[in-house]
């Protein structure tokens, strides 16, 4: 199929004029041209195509390639017009990808990520001078740029497209600008071959010129691309198939083409979104790489570098991000970490990772970076950091009724020999007694695969009882008349252990036990023992004031909260269990159980900020024998608000229930409505010495009101005003949320 310079069809409808112009435009032509001279045999010609009426077939203007006045080849110019660069599909298969990594020293730029164009060369690569052809650099743009001057113009007799069938034929005739009529020249035709490939359906595109002795006949040869029947993903460097890129995404992406000639912008879109696919599931460092490979049978392989991590390094830097020898040990951070080496970079899963390690708490700043591995399709990731300080000390001095002149000194250190371990001490020297409180905390055994951690303490503690101690109907000791002071001394173990122990996901459930030692005397304020009331009842379980209690633990903690300081959705549930060891006589269980619950609500409209409805019941009791400094408490700004602390009751068991509806102010200011209730359930008298019934105590009572709460770094400060059944009214403090 082809355009010539006459056609033997006849055409009735075409006009003499349009003949007599043709007629005149060809002799003014080969005039110009000074290379033929006008002859019978051209007279012949002309009067022949004037007689049967033949016509020259139309074609469309093109406006990328003005009209030229400079000489114009005829015959003899298919020698002008060699040279044209074919345009074939990149294939380079045998190359190896290399993955973009982020530059080093900017651990916070992404990748830059650059995707395989299918397009032909560039027009600006011009084909090669002929002999004898002056050395002009073709336009950068010729569609705005008129070709030079100096390059030859041939008349061209006959347009040829070879190869392929009519439909593809169309497509490449409606895409070149070459017009049997009209001159062109080699940078024409180089751009004619470069738009048949940029038409995406064709592998192969060859242009030869050929002389006819009414002009070049212009054959463009064409290979189309293969039928497209599959595409599959392949990854660097062992051409496995993809594991984490679905194969129905694959089918998504590709599966409309199939059975259709392939066309490499359709595909060149298919990458693109395989491209985006893995960006938007976290694999930033993932992408096609390289060229296509296509096969004769239709098969399309695309080649891709997922990012395969190839070691994870510890990185320290001092606040000047100079690089500094650190203390703390590697594998502290890097067990912190899920990715590991063979791993798929994942973004998510590394945000993850990067929470757990600053999450250690001794650490001022934590990121991660990337440097090239020895493989150029892998990559080794840094975990920069910067440690803080992990050590404190602190003294200080004070005067009080209870102690006399006292002072104290305390240390803590969170990262202890670089392990991660916090040991803490304080020590208060007075008067009257000499206290302590040491304590070496272990957040992750070592060798351990799940999150196993224990702490180990020592202590000697005084406090005032509020069993016995709270308003004006106070309970005095029968030796120097004064509010009883509980002093207890021992020490103990307590491990935790997540359940199940996956160490990179949220556990179900927290299960902890341990053991503990006490032995408890009940003093005055001189330090005496005084092991009976004023009314002379036991202060202790033992007649002597002394208790000797050693309890095994256990309990259990189910955690479904959004936010552990400020929940607006989820639950909490927690039970617990105590066993005494009867060495000092004394053989009891208590039990206990706490569960909240949390209801996203919206009453109010506060811009779309989250009220709150959250509801906590607990209780519990004890089973056996039971020392009266053991009791249950009730009342105060943690329990029954409107009371003051202890002031409800003291019991054998408990219930406790509250209700609360929480609301945004303003930033950094939220407010709350709140109701308690509750009761010891009527065991006041199975308190040894019934110390609830001689203080004349209700046993139960309710409290209801408003809060405030404002943010701080030590978490929600609370106001409460709050009015008991009573009618009374108190304002009370607290740190936290109640529940």
């Amino acid at each position: 199929m082809g355009w010539t310079i006459v056609n033997t069809l006849p055409s009735l409808s075409v006009k003499i004029i349009d003949l007599l112009k043709f007629s005149i435009w060809y002799v003014e032509v080969l005039t110009e041209s000074k290379k033929v001279r006008l002859s019978p045999t051209l007279i012949t010609v002309l009067a022949t195509v004037f007689t049967l009426n033949i016509a020259l077939p139309s074609r469309a203007e093109n406006n990328r390639f003005p009209q030229q006045s400079n000489k114009v080849i005829v015959t003899n110019g298919a020698a002008l017009l060699q040279n044209i660069k074919p345009s074939k599909m990149a294939q380079n298969p045998n190359s190896s990808p290399k993955l973009p990594s982020p530059d080093d020293s900017d651990p916070e730029v992404a990748p830059d990520v650059t995707l395989p164009e299918f397009t032909p060369p560039d027009s600006e690569q011009a084909p090669e001078k002929a002999p004898g052809e002056n050395q002009t650099q073709p336009s950068e743009n010729p569609e705005n740029e008129p070709q030079s001057s100096n390059e030859p113009r041939v008349l061209v007799a006959e347009v040829v497209v070879e190869g392929v069938n009519d439909e593809l034929k169309d497509i490449v005739y409606s895409t070149i600008a070459t017009e049997p009529g009209r001159t062109t020249t080699r940078t024409q035709l180089q751009e004619d071959v470069n738009a048949i490939y940029a038409t995406g359906f064709f592998q192969n595109v060859e242009v030869s010129p050929g002389d006819t002795t009414l002009g070049v006949r212009i054959t463009f040869t064409v290979e189309s691309n293969p039928i497209l029947n599959n595409v599959a993903v392949v990854t660097v460097p062992d051409k496995d198939p993809s594991k984490i890129l679905p194969p129905e995404k694959i089918t998504e992406f590709f599966g409309d083409n199939y059975g259709q000639i392939l066309n490499l912008r359709k595909l060149q879109q298919g990458i693109i979104k395989v491209n985006e696919w893995y960006s938007e599931n976290g694999y930033e460092l993932a992408q096609v790489v390289g060229s296509p490979q296509v096969s004769p049978e239709g098969e399309v392989t695309l080649v891709v570098a997922e990012g395969i991590i190839e070691n994870i390094q510890v990185r320290y830097f001092d606040e000047d991000d100079e690089p500094v020898k650190g203390k703390t040990r590697q594998f502290i951070v890097t067990r912190e970490v899920e990715l590991e080496p063979g791993d798929i970079f994942n973004r998510d899963t590394a945000q993850k990772d990067l929470q757990r390690v600053f999450g250690l708490g001794i650490f001022d700043d934590a990121r991660f970076s990337f440097s090239p591995g020895s493989d150029p399709s892998k990559v080794i990731v840094n975990i920069d950091v910067v440690e803080g300080s992990s050590g404190s000390v602190a003294a200080g001095a004070g005067f009080s009724s209870d102690s006399g002149l006292f002072g104290t000194v305390s240390y803590q250190q969170k990262n202890l020999g670089g392990n991660n371990q916090t040991v803490g001490t304080e020590v208060q020297i007075g008067d009257r007694s000499l206290l302590f409180d040491l304590s070496f905390t272990d957040p992750w055994i070592a060798g351990s695969e799940s999150r196993v951690s224990y702490t180990v303490n020592g202590f000697r503690r005084r406090s005032i009882s509020l069993v016995y101690t709270g308003d004006d109907n106070d309970i005095d000791t029968e030796i120097g008349s004064d509010n009883p002071r509980i002093v207890r001394s021992g020490g103990g173990v307590n491990f935790a252990l997540p359940v199940p122990g996956d160490p990179f996901k949220k556990a179900d459930w927290t299960l902890s036990t341990g053991v503990q030692y006490q032995l408890v005397q009940v003093k005055n304020k001189d330090g005496e023992l005084a092991p009976k009331s004023e009314e002379g009842n036991n202060l202790a379980f033992n007649d002597d004031g002394t208790d000797d209690l050693l309890t095994l633990r256990f309990g259990a903690t189910r955690d479904r909260r959004d936010n552990a300081l400020q929940p607006t959705k989820g639950s909490l549930l927690r039970f617990g269990t105590e066993q005494t060891v009867p060495i000092g006589g004394i053989l009891f269980n208590r039990i206990r159980a706490n569960y909240s619950r949390y209801f996203p609500i919206n009453i109010l409209p506060f811009a779309g900020k989250a009220e709150t409805l959250a509801f906590n019941i607990q209780g519990g009791t004890v089973i056996g024998d039971l020392p009266p400094y053991e009791a249950f408490i009730l009342g105060g700004s943690n329990s029954v608000r409107g009371y003051p602390d202890g002031l409800v009751g003291s019991g054998r068991s408990f219930f406790q229930a509250t209700a609360e509806y929480r609301f945004p102010i303003y930033k950094v200011v939220g407010g709350a409505l709140f109701f308690d209730y509750g009761t010891t359930l009527g065991t006041d008298s199975d308190v040894p010495g019934s110390p609830s019934i001689v203080r004349d105590l209700p046993g139960s009572g309710y409290g209801y009101g408003v809060g405030v709460r404002v943010q701080s770094p030590l978490g929600p400060i609370r106001v409460d005003y709050a009015i008991n059944d009573n009618d009374d009214t108190r304002i009370q403090f607290g740190i936290g949320e109640k529940f």
